[in-house]
């Protein structure tokens, strides 16, 4: 049984281990795109609008990076906490704190977004 716990822990660190080098290689692919510009640069509305363009950007990678962090993070401690709350029943109202502690953080990026969103 033990054996396949562990066999079970390597697939998912080999899977785990791929999510870095595919964000590295998006990433590369975005930063390799140029610009294009369809007014000439004293065009006046081409600045707010490159402008508005890095707001959505900026809020999307907020609550994406907050959200995937606060998905990791409940997946590693729900985990611990049902193997706590089989040993010591108990326990669940102190398990259920840090839950919530934790999908506190997805609630903070959704705060970052919306403060990104409404700077003028």
């Amino acid at each position: 049984m033990a054996s396949n716990v562990r066999a079970l822990i390597d697939m998912q660190l080999k899977g785990m281990a791929l999510l870095p080098i595919i964000a590295a290689i998006a990433f590369a692919a975005f930063m390799m795109t140029g610009t294009a510009f369809a007014q000439e640069e004293g065009g006046g509305a081409a600045g707010a609008t490159e402008s508005n363009a890095f707001k959505f950007i900026a809020a999307g990678i907020a609550f994406g990076l907050a959200a995937l962090g606060a998905g990791f993070g409940l997946g590693f401690v729900g985990a611990a906490g049902l193997a706590a709350i089989s040993e010591n029943p108990k326990m669940q109202s102190s398990v259920f704190i840090i839950v919530g502690m934790v999908e506190s953080i997805a609630i903070y990026g959704i705060v970052m977004m919306f403060i990104i969103l409404g700077q003028s």
